[in-house]
């Protein structure tokens, strides 16, 4: 009977409470006795969301000023490109993020096509995901699946290679 409910019979031989299922996604010591993680984890997201967006924004401020357009600015190249003379599949990224604080959408489109398109939006959706169950007391853990994983690299090759040919 103590295997049914989760616990093991005590010393006079009473039940555990039942235990409740686990929340997915939920951290194996946020159970519902684990306030104390909740807070932790609260706090913890709070903290990093506010660094992030403060080191967005100091970004974001810097290369409002600096245009990557131009030649000489201080800002780095891509380690690929200096390599082998060839794009990445997110190199222009920088000049993307430019454009689009200044409101060019087209030349945003322009510099990194797949970028904007698929990479702004799936950076949003996990940084939204892990912001929400953070501020909900949850752990999240971003686990993508081979597949996931298989065609996120293939999508980068592809427009890796197709950005180099094409131009």
């Amino acid at each position: 009977m103590a295997e049914e409910y989760g616990g093991h019979a005590g010393a006079a031989g009473a039940a555990a409470a039942p235990m409740s299922a686990p929340v997915p996604g939920a951290s194996p010591y946020a159970a519902p006795g684990a306030p104390a993680d909740a807070r932790r984890v609260r706090r913890t997201t709070l903290g990093v969301a506010l660094a992030v967006t403060g080191l967005t924004a100091a970004a974001c401020a810097y290369l409002w000023h600096t245009d990557p357009h131009q030649p000489g600015q201080a800002l780095p190249r891509c380690p690929f490109n200096v390599m082998t003379g060839l794009l990445c599949p997110a190199c222009g990224g920088t000049r993307m993020v430019y454009d689009l604080l200044h409101g060019e959408l087209s030349a945003a489109f322009h510099d990194n096509a797949a970028l904007l398109v698929l990479g702004v939006p799936l950076a949003a959706y996990v940084g939204g995901r892990l912001l929400y169950e953070g501020l909900r007391g949850r752990r999240y853990r971003v686990r993508p699946t081979p597949r996931t994983l298989a065609a996120v690299l293939a999508t980068a090759l592809v427009w890796g290679v197709v950005r180099n040919v094409v131009g």
